[in-house]
């Protein structure tokens, strides 16, 4: 596995507030970040260089985390890069449905602080996890 100042992550997120979250503690661990308001942005990033590891909204205005998702599964370049999804749908059949989409792995929001990096640190070594 990369140390962290050798991984980049890009987190696709459209809320302030749960971005300026996920900064704080991937930066504070040295990771290297890349955020997106939307699709397009995260489209824009991917065509210049290709992350380590992609932190997914669900629910996003437009183009939502499932399709996004669907979509950077078809790129032969992405096929095998670690998506994994962080979301508030926490219902039943929720985690098989983005995982349906192509997501490796599911963090449910609210994130938990004391949880989140381990979690990070998990999908980096090991990308399909059941958790």
């Amino acid at each position: 596995m990369k140390a962290p100042e050798d991984t980049m992550i890009l987190h696709i997120e459209d809320n302030p507030e749960n971005r300026l979250l996920v900064r704080r503690l991937l930066i504070s661990a040295g990771f290297k970040l890349t955020e997106a308001e939307n699709a397009r942005q995260a489209h824009e990033f991917i065509a210049e260089q290709t992350p380590d590891l992609i932190l997914m909204d669900i629910n996003m205005p437009g183009v939502d985390g499932y399709t996004l998702t669907s979509y950077f599964r078809t790129i032969l370049d992405l096929h095998n890069l670690p998506i994994i999804a962080i979301t508030a749908n926490v219902m039943k059949g929720d985690r098989e449905r983005v995982m349906k989409a192509g997501c490796d792995g599911y963090i449910e929001k609210p994130i938990d602080v004391d949880t989140f990096l381990d979690r990070i640190a998990g999908f980096l070594a090991n990308p399909i996890q059941s958790s």
